[in-house]
C-alpha cells in the first residue's frame, strides 16, 4: 500500500485507546505525518512504552474517569485532531447478558466517548477550529447476535456525531466517524486465527476478506484532515462492502477461500 501524504505538521493530535490495534495504527500515521501525537490508554496498556517506540507521547487515562480524561487533555492543551477509539466487547446471548457487562461496555463505549468529545471540544471551541473522528462499527447499524451492548454503544456513536457536528459546527469543530467491519485487531484475532469461521463470514464481503488497522486509521486521517474540510455528521463505511451486500457475494462455483480470503477462481 502506497504512503499517503498527510501533512499534519504543526497539528496536536489525541487517540485515546492508542496503545493498539486500529488506535495505534492511527497514532503511526499521524505522527509519521508530522503531528504532535499523543496516546491516552490505561496504564495497563503501557502507553507511554508504546508512545516511545512509534514517535508518540502518551498519558495515562481512563476514559469512564472525567477527572482522569480532563487531567490528560490540560497536560495535551488545545488539540487540533482527536481520534476517539477506546472500546471494548463481550459476547453473550441476549438473555443472559450480565448487567455488569452491559453497564462496562456503554461506560467505555459511549459515555467515555461523550466525555472526550466534550472535553476535547471545550477546548477547540475557543479556537474556532477541530476535527473529532469516532471509530463507531457496521455493527452501529446491524444487530450482530451475542453482542447486544457492544450494537447499543455503537449505535449511540452516531447520535452522538449528529449532534455534536450539529452543535459544534458553527465554532468550525467537525465531527465524524468511521464504521469498521471485521478488522484484525486483539478484539478479534480469535476471528481471525479459525478459517472455518473466516470462509463463512467473508462470503459476505464483496472484497473477500477482513481488514487491517491500518485502513481504518486511513480514513480516520483523512476524515481528520483538510482533504475532508467540508465534511461534518458523516459517517464512513470501511468493510469491504459488507453493508452494501444483502446476500452472501461469494461461492464456491465461482471462487475459492485459501490464505484467509475468497478470489475468484
Amino acid at each position: 500500500m502506497s504512503e499517503l501524504n498527510f501533512n499534519f505538521t504543526g497539528k496536536v493530535a489525541v487517540v485515546t485507546g492508542g496503545a493498539n490495534g486500529i488506535g495505534l495504527a492511527a497514532v503511526k500515521l499521524l505522527a509519521a505525518s508530522g503531528a504532535t501525537t499523543w496516546i491516552l490508554d490505561l496504564e495497563s496498556e503501557r502507553p507511554a512504552e508504546v508512545a516511545a517506540r512509534v514517535g508518540a507521547r502518551a498519558m495515562a487515562a481512563d476514559v469512564t474517569n472525567r477527572a482522569s480524561l480532563d487531567a490528560a487533555f490540560a497536560a495535551v492543551g488545545a488539540p487540533d485532531i482527536v481520534i476517539v477509539n477506546a472500546g471494548i466487547a463481550s459476547e453473550a446471548d441476549f438473555w443472559d447478558h450480565p448487567a455488569e457487562d452491559w453497564d462496562r461496555i456503554l461506560r467505555v463505549n459511549l459515555t467515555g466517548a461523550f466525555h472526550t468529545m466534550q472535553a476535547a471540544a471545550r477546548l477547540m471551541k475557543p479556537r474556532r477550529a477541530g476535527s473529532i473522528v469516532l471509530t463507531a462499527s457496521t455493527n452501529s447499524y446491524d444487530g450482530e447476535a451475542r453482542l447486544a451492548a457492544y450494537n447499543a454503544s455503537k449505535a449511540g456513536l452516531l447520535g452522538l456525531v449528529h449532534t455534536a457536528a450539529n452543535e459544534l459546527g458553527p465554532y468550525q469543530i467537525r465531527v465524524n466517524a468511521v464504521c469498521p467491519g471485521l478488522i484484525r485487531t486483539r478484539l478479534t484475532e480469535h476471528y481471525f486465527s479459525t478459517p472455518s469461521v473466516l470462509r463463512e463470514y467473508f462470503r459476505q464481503i464483496p472484497l473477500g476478506r477482513g481488514g487491517e488497522p491500518r485502513e481504518v486509521a486511513c480514513a480516520s486521517l483523512f476524515l481528520a484532515s483538510e482533504l475532508a474540510s467540508y465534511i461534518t455528521g458523516a459517517t464512513l463505511f470501511v468493510d469491504g462492502g459488507q453493508m452494501a451486500s444483502k446476500f452472501a457475494t461469494w461461492n464456491d462455483e465461482v471462487a475459492v477461500f485459501s490464505e484467509g480470503r475468497w478470489r475468484l477462481s
